[in-house]
């Protein structure tokens, strides 16, 4: 009986042990499988791609060459220079430890454009400056853009405060959350460069001698126009949108549907975004070279719409590298193409790359979240064969300087 007894006992210590080593199993399991906080899902997606060397967007026939020589522009960038070396001299000891990195630094990659709280931003914030720091902030943004450009931007980060104002005071919006880095030493002959990074606004602005290279720009909004709140009346995109959408609708059918990859506009269609630097793109749609001359200068005026968001001189630079490219850029859409369409359309050349995208509601409460809105809308402008962040001519001037 006593043997018995012990047996059972003995049973019952092995089972409960291998019950509760089972539930711990199960509970790393349960663990492991969870789904991701968006946090940390962003987070391993930035990792991922920084392990990646740099290339630059590119079709999967490779990387074209020789598309971006350091020559002089005879357009100044002391302008530039004297406003970063202003506002740099503004900030503490503490404050540039945050701001400055190498001019090489993941720093550059390092942006994306989702809200604040899901994604930590490197940098000295406009929130954090005092008056004279602000001040000199936007100082330097007007010595980088045009007026356009710098509108457009302010308009943004107003966007941010509409968000704020529906979502209870959410601090994952505020339109001063916007983050200022350098990289490298505003020089004359050194390359340097700044980035602003938040939340649908974000540029990455590179300079070697009097050459600039202004990308990757990621431009977004929502809402686009606003009906409350402190900045009632702000509207933005609209020309893209429509100029865009006027484009479309001015070409023959037959082109029309060359251009078009889908009618069907469900989901979100930009391809270039954050952690998009080594994207391979093929070009889609139509051949701007089949394009009549009035289509084309129609075309151009387009494109015009980011590309003036450059400072004067350098705009028409850009613009002039476009139009040699001509003849190798396409046009591509997603959508319909009614007065009310809402749509995605790429600009796809050697030399530049442009997408413009409705987007499905995020922030706005209580709206359809399921589709794509006119309320929301992102775009990318890169620069493709691995000029981004101006790579390119910074790999050539390390490579003729033995730095």
């Amino acid at each position: 009986m006593k043997k018995s007894i012990l047996f059972v006992l003995i049973s019952l210590i092995i089972s409960c042990k291998q019950s509760a080593d089972q539930k711990k199993v199960e509970a790393a399991t349960e663990q492991k499988e969870a789904p991701k906080g968006p946090a940390a899902f962003f987070a391993e997606l930035q990792a991922k791609a920084l392990q990646e060397p740099f290339e630059g967007v590119r079709t999967e026939n490779g990387k074209e060459l020789d598309l971006f020589p350091i020559r002089s522009t005879g357009v100044s960038t002391k302008p530039i220079q004297e406003a970063a070396e202003n506002f740099l001299g503004t900030l503490t000891e503490e404050q540039l430890g945050r701001t400055k990195f190498a001019i090489d630094d993941d720093e550059w990659r390092t942006w994306c454009n989702v809200d604040n709280g899901i994604y930590t931003r490197q940098g000295f914030s406009l929130k954090e400056m005092d008056p004279a720091q602000k001040k000199a902030a936007f100082n330097l943004m007007q010595a980088s853009l045009s007026a356009k450009g710098l509108a457009l931007s302010k308009d943004i980060m107003k966007t941010d405060q509409t968000l704020k104002e529906l979502n209870n005071g959410s601090d994952a919006y505020d339109e001063e959350l916007y983050f200022f880095t350098f990289m490298g030493n505003p020089s004359e002959t050194e390359p340097w460069g700044w980035q602003l990074d938040g939340h649908h606004l974000v540029i990455n602005y590179f300079v070697l001698g009097d050459q600039i290279v202004m990308s990757p720009v990621f431009m977004g909004g929502e809402p686009i126009i606003t009906t409350s709140g402190k900045y009632k009346g702000n509207s933005i995109f609209q020309d893209e949108q429509n100029l865009g959408l006027a484009f479309m609708q001015s070409l023959p059918k037959e082109q029309q549907k060359m251009a078009t990859l889908s009618t069907s506009k469900l989901k979100d269609d930009a391809k270039a975004q954050a952690f998009k630097d080594n994207l391979i793109l093929n070009y889609e749609g139509l051949p701007v070279s089949m394009l009549s001359e009035s289509h084309k200068k129609a075309f151009l005026a387009l494109v015009a719409q980011y590309i003036d968001n450059m400072r004067e001189g350098h705009r028409q630079i850009k613009m002039e590298e476009i139009e040699a490219h001509l003849d190798n850029t396409w046009f591509a859409w997603v959508g319909q193409t009614d007065a009310e369409a809402v749509f995605y359309y790429r600009i796809h050349s050697p030399v530049v790359l442009i997408e413009f995208d409705h987007q499905r509601v995020v922030g706005v409460p209580n709206v359809d979240h399921s589709l794509p809105s006119r309320n929301h809308i992102h775009t990318v402008v890169r620069t493709p064969n691995g000029n981004d962040y101006g790579k390119d001519l910074l790999r050539q001037h390390l490579e003729t300087h033995h730095h």
